[in-house]
């Protein structure tokens, strides 16, 4: 079994390419793959491997400058769920693209996973999704508002256009693993608004900590690793990933005359032109040979 740790803490760092370094060769060490993204204002990321290694990276991590209560989620996969590691420095460990927001100063509310049916619920509360639109089309909370946004950098222009709907609400948001809600959440406090809840630990923690049959969720989530989606008691889903445009679909969905395996799926059929679909015959057509000469290719989904 390998174990997946979902992490992100924000905290202050000078030189994030300091840490770059001996990070990635800590992972390396440990046979640990994945994704960990470094900026200035913290980490963020998602890694998987033995054990030990992961014990490692994560003691590794939480010795840094800020780290010490770094919190993350575990699961687990019989196989690796990704193909290779990266350590990457970015401008943010999320990209909201407003300067101003720091979640250093100030969040919304934590809820518990177990009171936040509860809360949403509430007849005042506006429940806000704040993930994107092809994460939510799998799965979301009941009576959750979806923004239909193609990037978290989309959520301030939404707000701002929709926010008169939400007078006299107290605002409830979630994400996947809580790091978006925790930028989301310091924007809504910036602009005004008085009482703003978010699920702590995320959708994951939730799926974790309520069982099934006490729920408020419907479908499934969507995660930035090889198993696609989860559901109730972390277990597995049955999506699998269109490698054309990185959607979500069901096996059932390979049926559809729109489907060719890596050139296109039903989403992404009509958004794509015959050059594109060409191009993308000949990238399956190049995998395809690099396999049968025992090359591995590197496969990439969308990272949080």
């Amino acid at each position: 079994m390998y174990t997946i740790a979902a992490l992100y803490h924000f905290t202050r760092f000078d030189d994030p390419a300091a840490i770059q370094g001996p990070l990635l060769a800590l992972c390396e060490r440990e046979r640990i793959s994945g994704s960990l993204l470094l900026a200035r204002e913290g980490i963020n990321g998602t890694i998987a491997g033995p054990r030990a290694g992961v014990d490692a990276v994560l003691a590794h991590i939480r010795a840094l400058p800020g780290c010490v209560n770094l919190d993350w989620k575990e699961s687990a996969s019989e196989t690796q769920p990704f193909r290779r590691l990266k350590v990457r420095l970015k401008k943010e460990i999320v990209t909201m693209g407003q300067p101003d927001v720091d979640p250093r100063a100030r969040v919304g509310h934590y809820v518990e996973p177990q009171d936040w049916n509860e809360l949403i619920r509430s007849p005042d509360v506006a429940v806000i999704d704040t993930r994107n639109a092809y994460e939510v089309a799998i799965g979301s909370f009941e009576g959750a508002v979806d923004p239909k946004t193609e990037s978290f950098r989309d959520f301030p222009a939404w707000w701002e256009a929709n926010k008169d709907r939400f007078h006299n609400k107290r605002i409830a948001m979630f994400c996947t693993g809580g790091i978006r809600c925790e930028k989301s959440t310091n924007y809504l406090l910036g602009q005004g608004v008085e009482e703003v809840y978010h699920l702590k630990g995320g959708i994951l923690k939730y799926l974790e900590e309520v069982p099934e049959e006490k729920s408020a969720w419907q479908g499934e989530c969507f995660v930035f690793d090889g198993r696609v989606s989860v559901g109730h008691g972390l277990r597995e889903g049955p999506h699998e990933l269109c490698f054309a445009c990185r959607r979500p679909i069901l096996p059932e969905d390979k049926t559809r005359w729109e489907y060719e395996h890596g050139v296109s799926c039903h989403q992404c059929f009509s958004e794509t032109s015959a050059a594109d679909k060409a191009r993308f015959r000949e990238r399956q057509k190049q995998m395809a040979l690099a396999e049968a000469r025992g090359e591995k290719h590197i496969r990439i989904v969308h990272e949080d």
